[in-house]
């Protein structure tokens, strides 16, 4: 399977946080930052009933570890490009298929999951080509959520310098469908993560869409 493309300086990315993996790691980071979205989530996957996900930029695996350990599952990949993040996800969970790929190139069978999932990495994918790769490899009328930093604003892109879009892009919530919608996917909700914290806060938006 050939190389997809990625962001300028993605290397640099991946390095970094092969440094700040125990940091990310930290239970007061995770339970502000991450714990939120990481419920909306897993919320979804239980309505929908799904069997088979893939959480891309899984981090050091606390996501894809209560996939497995609250749904119980048929499989779990956890995919991350940094080996440092990866090295704390397979200390957390052995039941968990780790990979070490990127969002763009998952290596994975056309159709093997059911679900694909992602919380605050999105913005470092090269969008295009990984929502490409997540259409390949979900199963006719599977679910997509995203998790991002959606700023609110149609001056989104204006507020994100050239230099910065070549690392990571943040888009709108309006960009964001449209990615999706562009990707082959029919988005079915889009709204802030639910936090007890003000949404200008942290400006975070839960996409959901179906495969088409």
């Amino acid at each position: 399977m050939p190389h997809a493309p990625t962001r300028a300086l993605n290397s640099l990315v991946t390095s970094g946080w092969n440094r700040l993996a125990r940091v990310y790691n930290t239970p007061l980071v995770q339970r502000v930052a991450y714990q939120p979205p990481q419920d909306e989530i897993i919320d979804q996957l239980r309505r929908a009933g799904i069997r088979r996900i893939a959480d891309v930029g899984c981090g050091t695996g606390i996501l894809a570890s209560r996939i497995q350990q609250e749904l119980a599952p048929e499989v779990v990949y956890g995919c991350d490009a940094s080996v440092g993040m990866l090295r704390q996800a397979k200390a957390r969970s052995p039941e968990v298929n780790w990979i070490n790929r990127r969002a763009e190139d998952l290596g994975l069978p056309d159709g093997a999951v059911d679900a694909v999932v992602s919380t605050h990495a999105f913005h470092f994918f090269d969008h295009a080509a990984a929502l490409a790769e997540f259409h390949r490899i979900l199963a006719p009328d599977g679910m997509l959520a995203i998790v991002l930093n959606n700023p609110r604003s149609r001056f989104a892109r204006l507020l994100q310098p050239q230099p910065i879009q070549h690392v990571a892009y943040f888009p709108s919530p309006a960009e964001m469908r449209l990615l999706v919608e562009n990707s082959g996917f029919r988005v079915t909700e889009q709204r802030p993560v639910r936090r007890p914290l003000p949404d200008a806060l942290v400006p975070d938006v839960v996409t959901v869409a179906r495969r088409i």
